[in-house]
């Protein structure tokens, strides 16, 4: 066992451009994510759970180099893991934007861009079970309450940052503190059947992409949305689309074509261009500040801690 405080240090030479606020930034969960912290010297922080335990991991980028020290029982994995966690395989060459030079032109600007891979499931799995039907500022509260909580101080100097919970602790948490935290009775039906799982999910981190959100809906509570959404983070996907998502496909669609609105078959129509590199595609266009136009009051979320 690693003592808390004991660091491994690792210099990693990624002979390319590395971001890596903006490979890493899907992860987080708003500014106030307690596994997620970027401090003043743009330093990003991560608390995980690697296999051999959790881990704290500090990342910051020195020319095409990468500076890790990381902390926990899962330093020397989180270590190990950087390469793929800062997307080295992600192969980008194919990608053709010939046809829209705004698209382009961000990311001839975005040069160490790469798809995040975690390879961590359900660390990825909880909070999007948390985001959904819910506004995103109700599943970030949802996020920073649980792990507040329930999650671990993150082995480390970083006093801001909390592990997310373990299976077996997400067993544990009762209904009323699920309540509190606002969080409804089926989304914690879906975490609860997720962690009851959770070595079984692990296992996806090898499988191919259709094999892996096969395994993903099967779970109690996880659609082709939440499949997409875990995918893409914990696993890299390139070609994943996440369909069923309340504003994605109109933001996609405006976008691409400049029509103010859209549905999930108008947006994977766009994208079939670009099969094979489709959440490449969608990834630039979250980036490019595209806003779509709003027509109409905005959704007021329901509070279900008052009921």
């Amino acid at each position: 066992m690693t003592p808390p405080e004991a660091r491994l240090e690792r210099r990693w030479s990624a002979q390319r451009p590395v971001d890596i606020r903006a490979t890493l930034s899907p992860l987080r969960r708003g500014t106030g994510d307690p596994a997620f912290h970027v401090d003043e010297h743009g330093v990003v922080w991560l608390a995980l759970n690697a296999p051999s335990g959790p881990a704290t991991l500090a990342l910051r980028a020195s020319g095409s180099d990468v500076l890790a020290t990381a902390w926990g029982d899962g330093a020397a994995w989180a270590l190990e893991s950087i390469p793929t966690l800062l997307g080295d395989g992600d192969d980008w060459s194919g990608l053709d934007l010939s046809t829209q030079p705004r698209l382009a032109q961000l990311l001839r600007g975005l040069p160490g861009l790469r798809l995040v891979r975690t390879q961590r499931v359900l660390d990825a799995l909880v909070p999007t079970i948390l985001e959904q039907r819910v506004t995103g500022g109700e599943a970030r509260s949802a996020w920073r309450l649980l792990l507040r909580r329930y999650g671990a101080p993150a082995p480390g100097p970083n006093p801001r940052l909390r592990v997310p919970p373990p299976p077996a602790t997400l067993l544990q948490v009762p209904t009323w503190d699920w309540h509190l935290f606002g969080v409804d009775l089926q989304r914690q039906r879906a975490i609860r059947a997720a962690a009851t799982v959770a070595p079984r999910l692990e296992e996806i981190v090898t499988m191919s992409d259709a094999e892996a959100l096969r395994r993903l809906r099967v779970v109690q509570g996880i659609g082709e949305w939440s499949a997409a959404e875990t995918a893409q983070r914990a696993l890299g996907h390139a070609d994943t689309v996440s369909t069923g998502d309340y504003h994605l496909h109109d933001l996609v669609v405006f976008a691409l074509s400049g029509e103010p609105r859209g549905d999930d078959t108008r947006m994977l129509e766009l994208l079939q261009p670009w099969a094979g590199h489709r959440q490449r595609v969608v990834r630039l266009i979250e980036l490019s500040g595209v806003r779509k136009p709003r027509y109409g009051p905005r959704y007021a979320p329901l509070d279900i801690r008052s009921m």
